[in-house]
């Protein structure tokens, strides 16, 4: 198919731009495959916009005379308003952004056909791989080892082509495990604690169904993970009601008769719908112009967006702590494992992990625990809080797990080495980018659209020194303790930076970001010429004291 075809108008002039903040831009408007560029006619004004197709998520079309406005509301939760001269025009670039903006076909879309402008020194596709996570595993302990008994993908579509497991399971254990759990997503391992060896592990449901069916195979490799004399915990993120529910459909939860060293808790963390339609109504409060605070402060509770947080929090601290403070191994599931499994384990190792609050350590875990866990980018991310679609898989998952950590970031803004923007940006690429990272649901389909040859990594572009730097935090000092963040609710805000920035000056955010940042340099320089007066001072006392006592 040729874009042209879908590209009624290509070109239309005398178009104004309307965005809250800023004042209307009068120029020429150019439909591309993949892109809604708006450039200014004049000179004293070189502003242009240039807008993904894909970051589209809804269009609306109004008429006055002949005067036509179209409202485009975005992924990442702007609104733009058109008003384009000429019925038919407006109708024909409005037919034609609905076209371009719902694209079936994965290879159609921009990350195939972006060529990066910048020096490319770092390949982002290879910077991350399992064998350099288990190398450094390995130098720490013996008692895991790399399987590749996933490398066609054939058991288990949704996992990477080699995962680590205990070494005292066979490959032949692990295909009778993968039949026992929903999806084949038989236990691997998460996380392993340094301070005391202990270990999160990560699947989904055993499928015991009502007849209480077992699986010796899976009780001895969760089992392989305890040392002796040790209980462990499998914190299942679905209440006791859903478990049963599920149970009766054939899935289910392990049986205490089987797990007797294993104690089942469970946390509740919301799935889909329910996680969609709380974005849907946190991003309408948040578009309320009525200026009325307790309206405001009653819609944003209805949203229940940070009940939501709170609830994914709790659960990854129950976990930090079973490995931390109680000396036991875990093991997290939901149903499928792919969603607030993924939220749990990726949470409690940045409340256990320093690394994890680097910006290298914090891309290898959205790496690790969600691109090559299988959480699926391309159905949670298809639709935003605007769309006008029915719901299929749609839910802001990884957009719940980024608010988290921008939260625990919040209560301890010196313990991370990224800012606030890093995290903005990450959700922004989710949604829509020009890099092939995000595309697909899983390794699998991945390596089926040949993303590693015929796309950029998007960590090819932010790992360069002169991007990095846009993203360090001027406040950050190494800690190697864990860290344990509040849930109670004066302790949760809402993420202005994400839900408000586009209902604000983001020109003016960024100034004070950056007169911030100059504060901080200065008091840096301040404390370093402090401390060169103080030792200056005690130099000189000692020279007094040898004079007094030659």
């Amino acid at each position: 198919m040729e874009f042209a075809e879908l590209i009624k108008t290509p070109r239309v002039d005398n178009v104004v731009l309307h965005r809250p903040f800023y004042p209307a831009v009068e120029g020429t408007l150019c439909l591309t495959g993949h892109h809604i560029i708006l450039s200014s006619r004049r000179q004293d004004d070189a502003e242009e916009l240039w807008l993904l197709h894909s970051n589209i998520d809804s269009i609306e079309k109004r008429f006055v005379g002949s005067l036509g406005t179209i409202i485009i509301k975005c992924k990442d939760l702007r609104i733009i308003q058109l008003d384009i001269p000429g019925m038919e025009e407006c109708l024909n670039i409005a037919s034609s952004i609905e076209a371009l903006s719902t694209l079936d076909s994965v290879t159609l879309m921009y990350p195939f056909f972006y060529r990066p402008m910048f020096e490319v020194v770092e390949d982002g596709w290879r910077s991350f791989l399992p064998e350099q996570e288990f190398e450094l595993l390995s130098s720490l302990t013996d008692e895991w080892r790399l399987s590749c008994i996933n490398k066609e993908f054939s058991v288990c579509p949704s996992y990477p082509a080699v995962v680590i497991v205990p070494k005292s399971i066979d490959d032949e254990a692990l295909r009778k495990v993968a039949l026992f759990r929903h999806g084949s997503r038989f236990p691997v391992l998460s996380y392993y604690h340094k301070k005391n060896g202990m270990v999160m592990m990560r699947s989904s449901q055993p499928l015991t169904g009502t007849n209480g069916r077992r699986c010796k195979e899976d009780e001895k490799l969760i089992n392989a993970t305890l040392r002796a004399g040790k209980r462990g915990y499998i914190i299942d993120t679905r209440s006791l009601n859903v478990a049963q529910q599920a149970r009766a459909r054939g899935g289910g939860f392990e049986q205490e008769a089987h797990y007797p060293q294993w104690r089942r808790i469970h946390k509740s963390i919301e799935r889909f719908n329910i996680l969609q339609e709380s974005l849907i109504k946190l991003v309408e409060a948040c578009n309320d112009q009525s200026h009325n605070m307790d309206r405001w402060l009653s819609k944003l509770e209805a949203s229940n967006w940070l009940t939501h947080i709170k609830e994914i929090l709790t659960a990854a601290c129950l976990a930090a702590q079973c490995i931390d403070r109680e000396g036991a191994s875990v093991l997290v599931h939901g149903t499928e494992g792919t969603d607030s499994t993924l939220q749990v384990t990726s949470l409690a190792q940045i409340i256990l992990d320093p690394r994890c609050r680097t910006i290298r350590g914090f891309e290898s875990l959205v790496v690790r625990e969600w691109l090559q866990a299988g959480h699926p980018f391309q159905q949670r991310c298809a639709q935003s809080a605007y769309s006008n679609s029915k719901q299929k898989w749609e839910a802001p998952v990884f957009l719940l797990f980024l608010d988290c950590v921008w939260q625990i970031l919040r209560q301890f803004p010196c313990s991370f080495e990224f800012n606030e923007h890093f995290l903005i940006m990450l959700f922004e690429h989710s949604y829509a980018s020009q890099f092939g990272t995000f595309l697909g649901n899983n390794e699998n389909e991945r390596s089926k659209l040949k993303l590693q040859p015929k796309t950029m990594s998007l960590w090819s572009w932010v790992n360069r020194p002169e991007e990095l730097n846009k993203y360090k935090n001027p406040l950050f000092e190494a800690n190697s303790l864990v860290i344990w963040p509040s849930v109670a609710p004066q302790s949760l805000q809402l993420w202005e930076g994400v839900f408000l920035r586009w209902n604000r000056s983001s020109k003016f955010l960024d100034e004070a970001y950056e007169e911030m940042v100059t504060l901080i340099e200065y008091n840096k320089q301040l404390k370093a010429k402090v401390n060169a007066l103080r030792r200056q001072l005690a130099e000189l006392e000692t020279d007094d004291r040898m004079q007094e006592n030659p």
